[in-house]
């Protein structure tokens, strides 16, 4: 099979798991927000955000700089070394930022229940920290069917567990237990499904370390601004503003996070591979992968943008209950931030993929310290509203500069012809919406029949005005050999329809 067509099935697998642990997901979301209701949830939102601080530091851009590292042409024997010293390196990182939390807390003006719930939660960001390395091997391998397996068991696990915390009266303590457990799951299936490519242990080869380190901390450096810009408005609402309205605002950032994981997952996807061609000069392909990537972000995030301006208040009704309904408004301007990550995320990955990550510290630096600067005084004065004006504002900011910086380096510039399209098709889709009774948004099967219709109808225009092509889909989904011309060593790139 070619490269194109193995990244195309890949891609495919990968989203068809993607649904099916997103819909895991959201059931796990709808049982917690029920159960725990606006001022449980807004402890456990507290609770998750204050941890997510040390996982994203704990990470030390080693995400990326697996996908990095591993890219190329090396031996089984030279890319398994490169991957324990990996791991290596993550377990003492994460360790010794989480050794942290339980101390920093303290000096935090929260309530004893949410003191108690970061020391509880602690293993909850420590498996998954540890399972990113070996998710870079199977993105290397294409082989992302096994992350989707372990996910989905972390996911099923995770429900049943919710429902057994939910029937012993267990409160936030038990959510965050089961929770513990799911994630402990995730990663013993990820271990046991990488053992077909590698044996993953323990290495500490110094000089490999210093490589390792030397190429992650801009990485780092930019995820600790990006963690400010991102996560700053949740744990500043927790200190200014009730558990009530960090509920609400978690609710529909429950929501972001579940959007947000597709694009980073094709750009895991899609590193290796343009790594790999600015590695071998093949600057055309390069070029090629990344317009057809920037056509499929765009392909997905401005029906969102559109959609969620008509449907976002019942979809949070549906999901979170309808004591979180007031959350779909804030949705409706979050969701703007969520189009910003789609089409950055590829200008940044390739911002890596050239290994000039470093050309994006000032950048970074200085949407923190402004983002910062907007929160202290948004958030006190318009509570969650500010929280998210600010966050889109960030998200925005960090994709413009992510495509000043890949210009500079590589004079490339996105065609627009395909987003016309999108956008055309987008505004037809809006349109039916505007129009559709109400009483299509009442209850959840009238709710999701209205989606379906209005995923047909955007996705009907987008074909039909060429946005789409036939023998794009065709491509993808025919075992004929002459369908399988397109290779990497040919130089060309996948067609628009691949979502490649």
């Amino acid at each position: 099979m070619s490269l194109t067509k193995k990244i195309a099935h890949n891609t495919i697998i990968q989203i068809v798991g993607k649904v099916i642990s997103t819909i895991l997901g959201l059931f796990a979301l709808a049982l917690i927000t029920r159960y725990l209701g606006l001022e449980g949830f807004g402890e456990y939102t507290t609770v998750t955000t204050f941890l997510t601080f040390f996982a994203v530091i704990a990470d030390l851009g080693l995400t990326v700089v697996t996908m990095q590292m591993i890219s190329g042409h090396h031996s089984q024997e030279e890319e398994n070394k490169i991957i324990n010293n990996l791991f290596g390196v993550r377990l003492i990182s994460t360790l010794i930022l989480f050794s942290l939390a339980p101390i920093t807390v303290i000096f935090f003006p929260y309530s004893p229940t949410v003191k108690l719930g970061v020391i509880i939660a602690i293993g909850t960001f420590i498996f998954p920290s540890l399972s990113q390395v070996i998710i870079g091997l199977f993105q290397k391998k294409l082989s992302m069917g096994r992350n989707t397996i372990a996910e989905v068991l972390g996911r099923i696990t995770l429900i049943l567990g919710i429902i057994i915390a939910k029937y012993s009266n267990s409160g936030l303590n038990g959510i965050l237990i089961v929770s513990v457990v799911s994630s402990a799951i995730n990663f013993i299936v990820h271990y046991i499904l990488a053992l077909k490519f590698a044996t993953i242990k323990l290495a500490y080869n110094w000089s490999l370390w210093k490589k390792i380190l030397s190429k992650s901390w801009p990485i780092t450096i930019t995820i600790i601004f990006n963690l400010i810009y991102l996560r700053a408005d949740i744990l500043l609402l927790s200190i200014f503003r009730g558990n009530d309205e960090i509920g609400l605002y978690g609710a529909a950032y429950k929501i972001i996070d579940v959007l947000t994981t597709l694009p980073f997952m094709f750009g895991g996807l899609i590193l290796p591979i343009i790594t790999t061609a600015w590695l071998d000069k093949n600057y055309n392909y390069f070029q090629k992968v990344l317009q057809k990537s920037f056509d499929f972000m765009m392909i997905i995030a401005i029906p969102l943008v559109i959609g969620a301006q008509f449907l976002g208040r019942p979809l949070i009704s549906l999901i979170a209950g309808k004591d979180f309904g007031e959350a779909g408004v804030i949705l409706q301007i979050l969701i703007f931030a969520v189009a910003a990550i789609f089409i950055g995320t590829m200008f940044s990955y390739a911002v890596i993929a050239m290994d000039k990550q470093k050309r994006m510290i000032k950048f970074y630096a200085f949407t923190s310290i402004t983002a910062l600067a907007g929160y202290l005084i948004l958030i006190p004065r318009f509570s969650y509203f500010g929280a998210a004006a600010i966050t889109v504002y960030s998200e925005a900011l960090i994709a413009v500069c992510a495509a000043v910086c890949l210009y500079k380096y590589n004079r490339w510039l996105p065609s627009m012809q395909t987003s016309l399209k999108v956008f055309a098709s987008s505004i037809i889709m809006g349109i039916f919406l505007y129009f559709l009774p109400k009483t299509m948004q009442e209850t959840g099967i009238l709710l999701l029949l209205s989606i379906s219709g209005a995923s047909i109808i955007y996705f009907s225009s987008l074909y039909l005005l060429g946005g789409i092509k036939k023998e794009d889909l065709t491509a993808i989904f025919s075992r004929s050999p002459k369908n399988k011309t397109a290779t990497y060593g040919s130089g060309q790139a996948p067609g628009p329809g691949t979502g490649l």
